[in-house]
């Protein structure tokens, strides 16, 4: 009896420092979560309204992979050489911000050149796409929520398995939310709620927009914000502007050489 009562303790002792420390992990996490958000919301733009959830799901399901890569790679270099972890940080950061410009350019340049492409080419590539900003994503998460747990090894193993879960839970449970605001306002309509469904539906469109810019601006903050800090850039302006200005240059500096890459390929192929 008295061997159960001190496992039961000990069970006790570590999900209070589990749940303390996840707190603080995820207070600190909480600025790339609403960047994930934003980004995988975007993503969704554009597609059927049939395919959405399942997008929505397969994406998901790729996140929780993700996050088992993301924990089980932190895990072993912490045990290895922990001072790699800053250039893992920096080489997501970077890639994020070569996504933000690929976006970008892609928009005002390429957008025509996707025109004939199929619906379900165009949405294996969207989905291939955020899974892996998502695993990007996840790394940093994880990467930034490690430095937030202490203690006991197996505590902070938990800890990240908790993180992990909440993100992806969190995250694909609200984008699925938003990209099924417009059902929700037909069914309103359907109930006799006209103006307030109506408003719904047609604002739509504007939101899933607005998600879309929003996520890319996310990329480049978030890339710009992990360069500056890697590099400890003196700050001469407002701190989220110089993220931005370093995310779009970092962007740019990534973009370009690929981009080039790209037209010699494709000039070389005709």
């Amino acid at each position: 009896m008295f061997s159960l009562l001190t496992l039961l303790d000990d069970v006790a002792s570590t999900l209070d420092d589990v749940a303390v420390m996840s707190k603080v992990a995820l207070k600190k996490t909480s600025a790339l979560m609403s960047d994930d958000l934003a980004v995988n919301a975007g993503v969704i733009d554009g597609v059927n309204p049939d395919r959405e959830l399942p997008m929505v799901k397969k994406i998901f399901i790729g996140s929780l992979y993700n996050k088992v890569y993301a924990i089980t790679g932190t895990i072993i270099l912490m045990a290895v050489y922990p001072p790699v972890l800053k250039l893992v940080l920096l080489i997501g950061g970077l890639y994020l911000s070569f996504e933000g410009a690929h976006k970008v350019i892609e928009k005002l340049f390429h957008h025509s050149d996707h025109k004939g492409e199929e619906q379900e080419v165009n949405e294996k590539q969207k989905i291939k796409g955020a899974i892996r900003t998502d695993l990007i994503l996840s790394i940093e998460i994880i990467v930034i929520a490690k430095s937030a747990v202490k203690g006991a090894f197996i505590n902070q193993v938990i800890t990240l398995i908790v993180i992990g879960l909440l993100a992806s839970i969190l995250i694909y449970g609200l984008v699925a939310f938003l990209v099924k605001i417009d059902d929700f306002g037909l069914f309103l309509m359907k109930k006799g709620h006209i103006k307030i469904g109506n408003s719904l539906v047609q604002a739509m469109p504007f939101i899933m927009k607005g998600l879309g810019i929003i996520g890319t601006l996310a990329m480049f903050l978030v890339g710009g914000g992990i360069v500056d800090h890697t590099f400890h850039i003196e700050y001469i302006m407002p701190e989220i502007l110089q993220n931005l200005i370093i995310g779009v240059l970092a962007g740019l500096i990534c973009v370009i050489p690929f981009e080039l890459y790209t037209k010699y390929i494709k000039k070389a192929k005709s």
